[in-house]
């Protein structure tokens, strides 16, 4: 209990104080600057514990404890920074379908692919298929999940159609390589485990793949690819 306590008070000093100096003044009585005129023979004085009115504590004990106190604090700003989604308001499915997969395609354990069709801001329809995983680290879905902009596929996504202009790309991403020239029509070949993914509605999408018709209000057709990345042990 006694010692719960000593930590208790240990971690104030900790949050308190700055730097070491600062917690050695904090000790320092103006009586003692009084009779020894010289802060620094003072501050030694607390350091070894001849001095001070608190708690002893050492210089690497207290430089310990800040570094720990201030991995913490970061890490906890990171947790509550990584997941674009969290405390979102999420009415459509296509968002709340997205942010159910987030913490998966951060962290590695799946690689989905976003197929969106739908008209842009000059009304032209376009397709295309978006490594999710590969976009949630190059730009911020806060945006997207908040409605503040919608999600549509880019030039620089695995693959880009313009209905209107017919402007055709393909990409490969640090996910997926594009497999375009082929009988079985488009494929996506995962990088990781090399398994084929194929998008075509009317068979089975692949190894470790499940294929999920999202039923949205924001696109005219939505549908999620969700492949599992298992590495070869």
């Amino acid at each position: 209990m006694e010692d719960d306590e000593s930590g208790t008070a240990m971690d104030g000093i900790i949050t308190q104080f700055n730097t070491y100096e600062d917690f050695l003044d904090s000790q320092i009585t103006s009586l003692d600057l009084f009779y020894l005129e010289d802060e620094e023979l003072a501050r030694q004085l607390v350091e070894l514990g001849y001095r001070g009115s608190g708690e002893v504590l050492k210089r690497e004990e207290f430089e310990a404890r800040k570094a720990v106190a201030e991995a913490s604090r970061l890490s906890q700003r990171t947790q509550q920074k990584i997941l674009s989604s969290a405390g979102k308001e999420l009415k459509d499915n296509f968002l709340k379908a997205l942010a159910l997969r987030e913490e998966a395609n951060r962290n590695g354990k799946m690689t989905s692919i976003i197929f969106i069709r739908d008209k842009n801001s000059h009304g032209q329809e376009l397709s295309g298929y978006i490594d999710f995983a590969h976009r949630l680290k190059t730009e911020d879905f806060e945006v997207y999940f908040s409605g503040k902009k919608k999600l549509l596929p880019r030039p620089t996504d695995l693959s880009f159609y313009n209905w209107e202009t017919h402007v055709s790309t393909s990409n490969a991403s640090p996910n997926y390589q594009v497999i375009a020239e082929n009988s079985s029509g488009l494929l996506f070949k995962n990088k990781r485990d090399r398994k084929i993914l194929n998008v075509d509605p009317k068979v089975p999408p692949g190894d470790n793949t499940t294929r999920t018709p999202i039923q949205t209000d924001l696109y005219t057709q939505a549908a999620i690819y969700d492949h599992i990345t298992r590495r070869k042990t």
